[in-house]
């Protein structure tokens, strides 16, 4: 259960309705602060959509960070966003494969980002090694806009943990079709 309520367009005042533009149960919380509410909802808005930087490999991305994280939320969200910007089931599969130190069928690239999105999750910085790999195919906008899309939702997915961010009964599917490790 969340440590807040759950606000509704009725508990806001008419210049925040927007904040529940994606009636979502996090835009719901983040909903108790305005200004906070909107810089995030900025930062996550230029990721999804105006970076350019590939949807598939920015979502393996998210995906990866949700899942080292255990993050129900995020994860479950994720699986759903992913798969409209063209992440496949394999590629969820290929994500834990590679999580759990096997071998993946993922292209050499989507591998490189997910051991960066590893490396920046658990180790708070990509390595040299990473970063130079992944130096070879992208460009400095989308390396940079890769970086910052990692180091967010590692934001994000703390700030679901401490608010104890339920999972939406919509989104639960996806859970178990692609579980989260047990600890």
């Amino acid at each position: 259960m969340a440590r807040f309520k759950y606000l509704s367009k009725e508990d806001l005042a008419p210049q925040n309705l927007d904040l529940l533009a994606r009636d979502i149960a996090l835009n719901r919380i983040l909903a108790h602060s305005p200004g906070a509410a909107r810089a995030f909802q900025g930062l996550g808005g230029y990721i999804r959509h105006r970076s350019t930087l590939d949807g598939r490999l920015r979502e393996l991305a998210i995906l990866q960070v949700g899942y080292l994280a255990r993050s129900p939320y995020e994860y479950s969200h994720h699986v759903k966003i992913g798969m409209e910007f063209g992440v496949s089931e394999s590629d969820i599969r290929a994500m834990v494969d590679e999580t759990e130190g096997r071998g993946s069928s993922l292209e050499p690239l989507a591998k490189t980002v997910l051991r960066g999105a590893r490396e920046m999750t658990r180790d708070l910085a990509m390595s040299d090694a990473t970063f130079a790999e992944l130096r070879q195919h992208l460009s400095e906008a989308h390396l940079l806009d890769l970086v910052l899309t990692i180091a967010f939702y590692n934001a994000v997915v703390r700030v679901l943990a401490t608010m104890q961010i339920d999972v939406e009964p919509e989104y639960r599917k996806y859970l178990e079709q692609f579980p989260l490790p047990v600890t």
